[in-house]
């Protein structure tokens, strides 16, 4: 017994601890549910084991910016172009996608189910001045919203516009206690669990694709980020098994994300 507990403990002292690596996150992205799929198997078929800090895009920007983190996965292609340019990510690499949707009160007191675009859903809401949640927590969602309303020449001004500051979940509480639309990714919402009299009204316009990009925090800039990690977890991300895993990702029969990686950024 003493000869064999000797064998195990010297297995066990020859064992390279697994590597950590900091990944920054969407609160849309964790609110899916996916990121309980994918980092078993990350952690199976490297080694890493991966720690998310779950923030809006802005946040996970900054995050970067300041070498908190090894790598970041976010949704907004303006932020992210401005990232790389400022020379705080080595490159950045589309790793999947879905859409944003309009989600509202099943009474539709906006006629928003009637909208023959995004532009249109908005001016509804506006002209009803139906009450409508804002995350307001510089987000990739938020920034999409924002862009939304700017390009949809609507007027946001008044009570009935909401921004509450907050990640998807908890917004998505919020319209649902509100009985008030709200700008949504299509994961959060079929992930979401307390959706009320709340129903998917609005989807469809190009407008409204949703793009994920993972980028690698630059070592020049912070020599500690584990780049070699980073790299590793992005081949996984692009690879055929993570192809599989987030394709084969449903609720209820209905896809939340579709995979689009290809080699090369």
């Amino acid at each position: 017994m003493i000869r064999l507990l000797s064998l195990i403990f010297a297995i066990i002292g020859t064992m390279a601890p697994a590597e950590t690596l900091k990944l920054a996150v969407t609160t849309s992205f964790h609110n899916s549910g996916l990121s309980e799929i994918l980092l078993p198997a990350i952690a199976e078929d490297t080694g890493l084991e991966v720690q998310l800090l779950v923030v809006g895009t802005g946040q996970a920007i900054r995050l970067g910016e300041a070498g908190d983190v090894d790598a970041i996965l976010v949704h907004s292609r303006t932020a992210e172009d401005a990232f790389i340019a400022g020379g705080y990510g080595t490159a950045r690499r589309e790793i999947m996608y879905n859409d944003f949707v309009f989600i509202g009160p099943v009474a539709d007191p906006a006629t928003v189910a009637e909208a023959n675009s995004a532009a249109d859903a908005l001016l509804r809401i506006s002209n009803a001045e139906a009450a409508f949640v804002s995350r307001g927590d510089d987000s990739g969602t938020h920034k999409k919203e924002l862009s939304l309303w700017d390009a949809s020449g609507a007027s946001r001004a008044g009570d009935w516009y909401r921004p509450v500051g907050a990640g998807m979940g908890a917004s998505l509480n919020t319209a649902a206690a509100m009985d008030a639309y709200i700008l949504a990714d299509r994961a959060s919402w079929l992930n979401f669990g307390n959706k009320a009299g709340l129903d998917l009204l609005f989807a469809g316009d190009p407008v409204l694709f949703n793009q994920y990009a993972y980028i690698p925090v630059n070592p020049a800039l912070h020599s500690h980020v584990k780049i070699e990690a980073a790299e590793a977890l992005e081949d996984w991300l692009a690879s055929p098994r993570a192809a599989e895993l987030i394709n084969g990702y449903m609720i209820n029969g209905e896809t939340l994300f579709t995979f689009n990686a290809v080699n090369g950024s």
